[in-house]
């Protein structure tokens, strides 16, 4: 049995949450998940293009939080849905990740500027997609009540990006791009 994958529901600008809950198409919290997704997409990306199978690995696991997040940001909050959720294991996991890479990392000394690697780029961009996606859920959290290990992970998770982004460059050779202001 096959189906169809558009429905023509959002057609006038509405979309539907997980519960029945209809809203329209710039309501934060659709901003909030839609965000989140694009945000799976560029880790998915940056996924792709490491070799490491541990960076691999938890970059999925990583993949599967965001997933998770999404589920929960596209759930109606007046259903009390039971949905996938995100653990205070899952931000040690980052913390964990970022203490081990940092620890063979130069020290920082300078602001990094986005680039020196294509890969190390989508770190950055999927960084800032997270950044984004932090604000935006934040801004959800003041609207309506948000599992604040949800608001954690994401914080946590554009420093993971940033730390990576610099592990990438080391293993690659990659000269970091350092930020010079004018005088």
């Amino acid at each position: 049995m096959s189906f169809k994958i558009y429905t023509k529901t959002g057609d006038k600008g509405e979309t539907g949450l997980f519960g029945g809950k209809r809203l329209p198409k710039h309501h934060i919290r659709i901003e909030s998940y839609g965000t989140v997704d694009e945000l799976n997409s560029y880790i998915g990306l940056v996924r792709d293009n490491i070799n490491d199978p541990e960076t691999r690995d938890l970059l999925k696991e990583i993949q599967d939080r965001l997933f998770a997040i999404g589920s929960s940001l596209a759930s109606d909050p007046e259903k009390n849905m039971i949905t996938p959720d995100v653990k205070k294991t899952d931000i040690e996991v980052l913390e964990n990740a970022m203490d081990n890479m940092d620890a063979n990392l130069p020290a920082l000394k300078n602001f990094i500027l986005p680039g020196g690697n294509t890969v190390v780029s989508f770190c950055h961009i999927a960084r800032c997609v997270c950044r984004r996606a932090d604000r935006n859920v934040v801004s959800l959290h003041y609207i309506e009540n948000v599992d604040e290990l949800i608001l954690k992970y994401l914080n946590r998770l554009s420093d993971y990006l940033f730390i990576l982004g610099r592990k990438i460059a080391l293993d690659n050779g990659a000269e970091e791009v350092v930020w010079n202001p004018r005088k």
